[in-house]
Protein backbone atom coordinates (compact mmCIF):
# COMPACT_ATOMS: atom_id res chain seq x y z
CA UNK A 1 0.00 0.00 0.00
CA UNK A 2 1.28 3.63 -0.91
CA UNK A 3 -1.61 4.87 1.35
CA UNK A 4 -3.35 4.59 4.09
CA UNK A 5 -7.39 3.93 3.52
CA UNK A 6 -9.82 6.05 2.61
CA UNK A 7 -11.77 5.64 5.80
CA UNK A 8 -9.20 6.73 8.37
CA UNK A 9 -8.94 9.69 6.30
CA UNK A 10 -12.19 11.48 6.97
CA UNK A 11 -11.70 14.90 6.51
CA UNK A 12 -13.38 16.22 9.54
CA UNK A 13 -10.29 14.66 11.15
CA UNK A 14 -7.74 16.25 9.24
CA UNK A 15 -5.16 17.96 11.08
CA UNK A 16 -4.71 22.18 10.41
CA UNK A 17 -1.63 23.35 8.71
CA UNK A 18 -0.13 25.12 12.15
CA UNK A 19 -0.01 21.68 13.56
CA UNK A 20 2.03 19.73 11.12
CA UNK A 21 4.71 20.56 8.82
CA UNK A 22 4.33 22.12 4.84
CA UNK A 23 3.77 19.35 2.38
CA UNK A 24 2.03 16.69 4.11
CA UNK A 25 -1.37 15.34 4.97
CA UNK A 26 -2.29 14.30 8.25
CA UNK A 27 -5.27 12.79 10.54
CA UNK A 28 -6.01 12.44 14.43
CA UNK A 29 -8.16 10.85 16.98
CA UNK A 30 -8.38 11.36 20.22
CA UNK A 31 -8.52 9.39 23.37
CA UNK A 32 -10.93 9.93 26.49
CA UNK A 33 -7.60 10.43 28.38
CA UNK A 34 -6.26 13.73 26.35
CA UNK A 35 -4.16 11.04 24.05
CA UNK A 36 -3.86 11.10 20.71
CA UNK A 37 -3.19 8.97 17.85
CA UNK A 38 -2.16 10.66 14.75
CA UNK A 39 -0.79 9.60 11.15
CA UNK A 40 0.80 11.46 8.37
CA UNK A 41 1.11 10.67 4.47
CA UNK A 42 4.07 12.31 3.08
CA UNK A 43 3.80 12.98 -1.04
CA UNK A 44 7.21 15.17 -0.90
CA UNK A 45 10.44 15.45 0.85
CA UNK A 46 10.51 17.75 3.68
CA UNK A 47 11.79 18.98 7.51
CA UNK A 48 10.30 18.82 10.95
CA UNK A 49 11.45 21.89 12.65
CA UNK A 50 13.28 21.26 16.28
CA UNK A 51 10.10 20.81 18.76
CA UNK A 52 9.91 19.38 22.23
CA UNK A 53 6.42 18.40 23.73
CA UNK A 54 6.09 17.99 27.46
CA UNK A 55 4.24 14.66 26.79
CA UNK A 56 5.49 10.81 25.19
CA UNK A 57 5.53 10.37 21.80
CA UNK A 58 6.15 6.80 20.21
CA UNK A 59 6.24 6.32 16.60
CA UNK A 60 6.74 3.97 13.56
CA UNK A 61 7.75 4.47 10.29
CA UNK A 62 4.92 2.72 8.16
CA UNK A 63 6.76 3.16 4.49
CA UNK A 64 9.40 5.69 3.57
CA UNK A 65 12.41 6.91 5.75
CA UNK A 66 12.12 9.01 8.46
CA UNK A 67 15.40 10.65 9.57
CA UNK A 68 14.99 11.76 13.64
CA UNK A 69 16.77 14.39 14.41
CA UNK A 70 18.09 14.27 18.47
CA UNK A 71 21.24 16.91 19.78
CA UNK A 72 22.69 16.82 16.31
CA UNK A 73 22.28 13.10 15.97
CA UNK A 74 21.03 11.14 13.06
CA UNK A 75 18.74 8.03 13.67
CA UNK A 76 17.64 7.06 10.24
CA UNK A 77 13.83 4.58 10.68
CA UNK A 78 13.05 2.56 7.72
CA UNK A 79 9.12 1.00 7.42
CA UNK A 80 8.81 -0.93 10.67
CA UNK A 81 11.03 0.71 12.44
CA UNK A 82 9.80 2.17 15.96
CA UNK A 83 11.12 4.96 18.52
CA UNK A 84 9.69 6.24 22.20
CA UNK A 85 10.64 9.84 22.44
CA UNK A 86 10.70 11.30 26.15
CA UNK A 87 8.60 14.33 27.66
CA UNK A 88 10.69 17.07 27.22
CA UNK A 89 13.30 15.73 24.45
CA UNK A 90 14.11 18.54 21.83
CA UNK A 91 14.00 16.67 18.27
CA UNK A 92 13.12 17.04 14.70
CA UNK A 93 12.92 15.17 11.75
CA UNK A 94 13.61 14.54 7.81
CA UNK A 95 11.64 12.54 5.60
CA UNK A 96 11.51 11.65 2.15
CA UNK A 97 9.10 11.56 -0.14
CA UNK A 98 6.38 8.78 -0.17
CA UNK A 99 6.97 8.23 3.79
CA UNK A 100 3.72 6.91 6.17
CA UNK A 101 4.16 7.10 9.38
CA UNK A 102 1.92 6.72 12.60
CA UNK A 103 2.21 8.35 15.64
CA UNK A 104 1.00 7.92 19.36
CA UNK A 105 0.95 11.05 22.28
CA UNK A 106 0.69 11.30 25.85
CA UNK A 107 -1.24 14.61 24.89
CA UNK A 108 -2.96 16.97 22.61
CA UNK A 109 -0.21 17.46 20.27
CA UNK A 110 -2.66 17.95 16.53
CA UNK A 111 -5.65 20.10 16.11
CA UNK A 112 -8.15 19.66 13.95
CA UNK A 113 -8.58 22.36 10.76
CA UNK A 114 -12.58 22.48 12.37
CA UNK A 115 -11.37 23.70 15.50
Amino acid sequence: MDHFPDFMKNPLNAISAQSQSKGIEGYVYDGVDGSQIAFWECPEAGISAEHVHDFDEYFIVVQGLYVLIIDGERISLSAGQEYYIAPGLRHGGEWIAGTRTLHAFGGLRARRKQQ
